[in-house]
């Protein structure tokens, strides 16, 4: 895994290939929408994306990963990105997307 430093540049890319929403937060990069955080980089440079629960289980199953952690919470409907999938931003970008619908569907906060 890349140092938190060229991960952030990665996750600034990926966000940047969705225009229907934009990164927050300067200490604890995310995205956020109705309410909803979606996808996180924690301090250990690790990403997760909040995915609907069956797509989660497939994800975890498909990419051979796990529930995502930040600060050492487990981070509910969030998957942890696996080593070397950040190479693959397009694929990266479909689930953002899909992490984004999926809040989107959420009854408002």
């Amino acid at each position: 895994m890349a140092d938190w430093k060229e991960q952030l540049a990665i996750y600034d890319q990926l966000v940047d290939l969705c225009p229907r929403f934009e990164r927050k937060g300067k200490t604890m990069p995310y995205t956020s929408a109705n309410g909803y955080m979606f996808s996180l980089l924690n301090k250990d440079a690790e990403l997760g994306i909040r995915l609907h629960k069956e797509s989660g289980e497939r994800f975890k199953e498909e990419h051979n990963t796990t529930i995502f952690k930040s600060y050492g919470a487990v981070m509910k409907d969030y998957v942890l990105i696996p080593d070397g999938m950040e190479n693959d931003l397009q694929t990266l970008a479909v689930y953002l997307n899909e992490a984004y619908d999926h809040v989107m569907s959420l009854p408002p906060k």
